[in-house]
This record gives C-alpha cells, sequence and structure tokens, in this order.
C-alpha cells in the first residue's frame, strides 16, 4: 500500500488501523523506514517493538526459572510454552 506524503504529514488509512486493533500506536523511525505498530498496553515496556500480549518472549525474566533446573538455555521454549 502506498500513501502520499502531504506538508500536513501522512495519512494511514482507517482500514490499516482498523485491523491493529488498537486506538494507538506507536511510531518508530528507522533509518530508511517508518514503523508503525499498536501501542503496549503496559507502560514498563514501551518502546521494546511489536507488542503481542500474547508473546511469552516479552515476559521472559517475569517467572525465571529456579536453581533445580539445569536445561533452561537448551530448553526455553519447552518452560516458556508449557511451564516445564
Amino acid at each position: 500500500m502506498r500513501a502520499k506524503v502531504t506538508r500536513d504529514g501522512l495519512l494511514i488509512p482507517k482500514e490499516v488501523t482498523d485491523r491493529l486493533g488498537s486506538e494507538e500506536v506507536e511510531i518508530f523511525e528507522e533509518p530508511g523506514r517508518v514503523l508503525i505498530w499498536p501501542a503496549v498496553a503496559s507502560p514498563d515496556r514501551a518502546g521494546e517493538g511489536p507488542a503481542s500480549g500474547e508473546d511469552p518472549i516479552l515476559s521472559m525474566g517475569d517467572d525465571p526459572v529456579d536453581d533445580e533446573v539445569t536445561d533452561a538455555s537448551e530448553n526455553h521454549d519447552r518452560y516458556l510454552y508449557t511451564g516445564g
């Protein structure tokens, strides 16, 4: 999809913002591109990239494995997705 940048800025079509499922977006500028995605609900995660409340990577340090686990680095997906 292309959109024209005018002297007032860029108008993002409503059909695009409706698909985001959020009333607020975050806008990030990187060299050569602009990224827009739904705003993070939790202020402590602001600015960390695309947010998904269901992505366990975003909360990876919230519930660390205990001392008895010796294979957490090799099997982190199992611990993240199934709890052990």
